[in-house]
């Protein structure tokens, strides 16, 4: 599976995130000449060779009208105010609707992050989205930023996206409405339900539009798959920390035998059998791999139940929906771990008693088959002869 990872151990922002991918595509300088074809009003990209503690990786510079944008408009949309020229949501849909000589689901990803980061600021200044405006020079920078990731992500076209949590930085950061705590309200609300940390600088690492690209394309947070690189990408940030200033982009392959699974557990003395039936059924359905109990000992030598969840990393939040309703349990514990599972295919096989789903596993050295355990029993129930009867007939 071809995979993508975003060490965002500096947080992420628009230009560091353009540089990282930019260093993976096979001619880098044909993709900026690319970019500068696409009609951004105003807007020229620029990409330079820059060292952070060592390291050389590539910075992105996005001029609008011959001038760099300073990175404190870079960072921020606002509401509407009178002492500049603005641009509205509907101007962003009618540039890159009518203007970006871009495909149809690179201009369907770049208007569904305006929208998150537009949602974001609708909510932090609580007026509707309709009346949020953006500085019309960062409107441009920020676009050019939000269409060179999503071009260069339909270029690279990973299979998954996976990223490090994010270190959102720490301290405050000047805006147009003043002084505000980093991460910066629009930030923090659309990084909810992301793993995120402050770590030890004291800055703005992670801006809006970094927090809204991530949120889109990142198929789920977390550690360092087990991967094989093959190409390795440092997008470099204007300022200089004690540690380098940069979105290191990794692109490899990894196992299709092994896959990242949530386990969610709970105890609970306090439902009768049907209750728990009833609660595995709604988990399956909710879209758990697994579901299974284990009886435990309890509290004041109670007889319990612990029940075992399996889920991939985008379904907890939907499973512990589903736990919290369908059990009296007051806490889940959460583990993440690594599976190795066997590739499987099904088939339908056609045979004298009707047609039989056969499911083949294969893999690790090995190879098994099993028929539907429903299509058996209609055979045996049809015929009326047992389940081990039917089997025979199918595998003759």
């Amino acid at each position: 599976m071809k995979t993508l990872y975003l060490d965002c151990g500096m947080g992420a922002a628009g230009d560091m995130l353009t540089a990282a991918l930019l260093e993976l595509v096979p001619d880098a300088d044909a993709f900026i000449e690319q970019l500068n074809a696409l009609s951004v009003p105003h807007v020229r990209f620029q990409k330079e060779q820059s060292v952070k503690c060592g390291i050389v990786g590539t910075h992105v510079t996005v001029t609008v009208d011959d001038r760099e944008e300073c990175e404190d408009m870079h960072a921020h949309s606002h509401a509407h105010t009178h002492d500049h020229p603005h641009s509205s949501m509907h101007t962003i849909e009618h540039i890159v609707e009518e203007h970006l000589s871009v495909p149809q689901n690179v201009k369907a990803d770049i208007l569904a992050i305006y929208r998150s980061i537009a949602q974001a600021e609708s909510h932090v200044h609580g007026v509707p989205i309709e009346q949020i405006h953006f500085h019309e020079v960062g409107t441009m920078d920020a676009l050019a930023d939000v269409t060179a990731v999503c071009l260069l992500m339909h270029t690279l076209s990973p299979d998954e996206v996976i990223a490090s949590p994010v270190c959102v930085g720490s301290g405050s950061v000047h805006c147009a409405h003043g002084i505000l705590p980093v991460p910066a309200p629009a930030t923090a609300y659309i990084l909810q339900g992301v793993p995120t940390y402050s770590g030890s600088i004291r800055s703005e690492l992670c801006t809006p539009t970094g927090a809204a690209l991530l949120r889109h394309f990142v198929t789920h947070f977390g550690e360092m798959p087990v991967m094989t690189t093959q190409k390795i990408g440092y997008g470099m940030g204007k300022k200089d920390f004690e540690a380098a200033n940069c979105v290191r982009a990794m692109l490899g392959d990894t196992d299709d035998q092994t896959d990242t699974v949530v386990e969610l557990v709970c105890n609970v003395d306090d439902m009768t059998a049907e209750e728990i039936g009833f609660a595995m059924e709604r988990l399956f359905d909710a879209g758990a791999v697994e579901v299974f109990t284990v009886p435990v000992g309890m509290k004041k030598n109670r007889p319990g139940t612990a029940l075992h969840v399996l889920c991939a990393p985008d379904q907890k939040e939907r499973i512990l929906e589903e736990l919290f309703r369908h059990t009296s349990t007051l806490g889940v514990r959460e583990t993440r771990m690594r599976r190795y599972v066997l590739h499987r295919e099904t088939q339908t096989l056609h045979t004298p008693y009707g047609e039989v789903r056969c499911k083949t596993s294969d893999g690790y050295g090995v190879t098994r088959q099993k028929f539907e355990y429903e299509d058996l029993v209609r055979i045996a129930t049809e015929r009326g002869i047992s389940l081990r009867d039917a089997r025979k007939l199918t595998e003759q």
